[in-house]
């Protein structure tokens, strides 16, 4: 007799292409070759000492269960960060969440049934996948291209995937897998489409701290008119360097939403309690020429990717505007493959080079098989030895196209 089937949703949901061929990176390991990761936004940047000493001197007798939304300390110490960048947001209206991608389910449970539909513009953050089918909700893209630096397609564009079944917009700004940074005359769009189509607008902030040449980030929760349409989703994985806290938060002045997305909160008891300490600290005491610094240093380690890769046959990009990523056009038949080529096939002595394929970062089939999202996450040395592994695995790849 066989065994019971698994659920379709488990059948279905997306493999990550960010960690799908860690297999093929530990084998390369075990091989004695060197693996340059940059197919993942793991900064090397450190976590600040002060996240630790914060966490040892709050060390409780019994480590009990925490409030559902999050301790007050935190809670308190996030809108004290908003203030500081002229974003009025109270207590009540944020709540703590295990991670942004906690965050993102909550957000579409709250406002989505089975069912219903999200519109996104691809390629975006590829756990977006994920996250909707676990929701059960369908994501819709509205193709961005490359050409025009990721950034909005028109309104007649978003207006035409919209139907009744729609319930929200979602945006991730400063954007991941592309570096793009939407400019305040594209929020306004988004923010009169979303009142005359009656939706909400999620927006995933996470990287609202870096933005270069000059940019500043401007949060949906500014926008006029629809403060009860916005749901911010963030965390402290990148802004502090501290990925494996596995905290993040949501943002809505809507009570309603924040009552349900509360209840399931309730549902999973509490996020990571000692790790809220150590946050709520580095919320109320890290300066902000300390993020100017982290934004100077990746704005630094952009400048090595397109000074290393603009220029090379067959590759093209735009630079990147804020973020810690860019997603590229390569001179390959397939992407997936060249990738795993790179790790099973080719080093450069002993050293090569692991990228993360982006048709996973596109929800349209066929879309992103050329392309590759690169995450600038090393120090600038180790970047340019990346950079010019991978220059040199273009080149030598047996799947290469010459246009």
């Amino acid at each position: 007799m066989s065994s019971p089937a698994v659920s379709r949703r488990a059948q279905e949901i997306q493999a990550s292409p960010i960690r799908k061929l860690n297999p093929l990176a530990d084998a390369a390991k075990k091989r004695g070759i060197e693996v340059f990761h940059l197919n993942i936004g793991q900064p090397d940047i450190p976590t600040p000492p002060d996240y630790w000493d914060a966490m040892k001197s709050r060390i409780p007798q019994v480590l009990a269960y925490g409030p559902s939304v999050g301790i007050p300390e935190l809670r308190q110490a996030i809108c004290g960060y908003y203030s500081r960048a002229g974003i009025a947001v109270e207590p009540s209206q944020v709540m703590i969440t295990a991670g942004g991608s906690e965050a993102v389910i909550f957000a579409m449970m709250a406002i989505c049934d089975d069912g219903d539909e999200i519109v996104c513009f691809e390629p975006f953050y590829t756990n977006y996948n994920g996250f909707a089918t676990m929701a059960g909700v369908k994501l819709v893209p509205v193709r961005s291209r490359v050409e025009d630096g990721f950034h909005l397609p028109p309104d007649s564009a978003i207006e035409a995937v919209i139907n009744d079944r729609t319930r929200a917009i979602l945006i991730c700004n400063p954007n991941n897998p592309t570096g793009t940074v939407l400019t305040p005359e594209e929020l306004d769009r988004l923010a009169g489409l979303c009142t005359r189509r009656n939706l909400f607008l999620l927006a995933d902030e996470v990287y609202r701290d870096f933005t270069f040449d000059g940019r500043t980030h401007k949060s949906v929760l500014t926008l006029d008119g629809i403060a009860d349409r916005v749901i911010v989703m963030d965390s402290i994985s990148k802004r502090f360097s501290s990925c494996g806290a596995r905290l993040g938060n949501l943002v809505t002045r809507n009570r309603e939403v924040m009552d349900g997305m509360g209840k399931f909160g309730q549902a999973r008891l509490c996020p990571p309690t000692l790790a809220q300490y150590g946050a709520a600290y580095m919320y109320e005491h890290l300066t902000e020429e300390y993020f100017a610094d982290i934004a100077r240093t990746y704005q630094s380690r952009r400048d090595v990717l397109v000074k290393d890769l603009e220029g090379v046959e067959g590759v093209f990009f735009l630079k990147p505007e804020g973020a810690f990523y860019a997603t590229l056009r390569i001179p390959v038949d397939d992407s997936d493959k060249f990738a795993a080529w790179m790790l099973e096939h080719f080093n450069s002595n002993g050293k090569t080079t692991m990228v993360a394929p982006a048709a996973g970062f596109y929800a349209t089939p066929g879309l992103g098989t050329n392309e590759v999202r690169i995450a600038y996450v090393l120090k600038e040395d180790r970047m340019k030895t990346a950079l010019a592994v991978l220059r040199e695995g273009f080149a030598a790849y047996p799947g290469r196209k010459t246009s």
